[in-house]
């Protein structure tokens, strides 16, 4: 555990709250998780952001609940901006996820976010990352603040994948080395 993190309660009564805490952060991290980019835009300013903590929550209507850090640079523009696009990424895309753990630098000129391409999302105009294997492009219709993150949920306004049925080879947290949460 580093140093400057102290363990976060509740703890089972006589439990050394260290050791606990190591225990309930493995097992969270064990539970299948996605990789993905999560597209952000507010006017002008606009992100792509690595995000883990993404579900379908109903499906009528069609909601994705996204949790993003409540202080990131993403949930301000998610929160102005009303909007957010999913980019899915293949399993061979690890790395891709690895350049959007911090605030993405624009070149708007050149359509990129950490020097990669993006495309806006056709309803919303949220970012897409162009490599994308398959997307959701969302509406907010609800926030929850959850302490140390914001819940945002979104209605699916427009979708797209590639030609075809059944599931894609989609990036997950075990196809990486990044561990978040717990």
């Amino acid at each position: 555990m580093p140093p400057h993190r102290a363990p976060v309660g509740p703890f089972p009564e006589g439990a050394d709250p260290e050791s606990y805490d190591r225990l309930r952060r493995r097992v969270l991290w064990s539970m299948p998780a996605g990789i993905y980019l999560l597209g952000s835009v507010a006017g002008e300013r606009r992100n792509l952001m690595t995000c883990n903590w993404v579900t379908q929550v109903a499906t009528a209507p069609k909601l994705v609940a996204a949790a993003v850090e409540s202080g990131a640079y993403t949930a301000g523009l998610v929160r102005d901006g009303g909007v957010f696009c999913v980019s899915l990424l293949a399993r061979e895309d690890r790395a891709l996820a690895r350049r959007f753990a911090k605030p993405a630098a624009d070149d708007r000129p050149a359509r990129t976010l950490n020097g990669v391409a993006y495309l806006d999302a056709p309803v919303t105009g949220a970012p897409l990352a162009a490599a994308a294997l398959a997307w959701l492009d969302c509406r907010v219709v609800a926030e929850h603040d959850l302490g140390s993150h914001c819940l945002f949920l979104g209605e699916v306004v427009d979708a797209g994948a590639p030609e075809g049925e059944g599931p894609l080879a989609v990036l997950r947290m075990e196809d990486t080395r990044m561990s978040y949460g717990g």
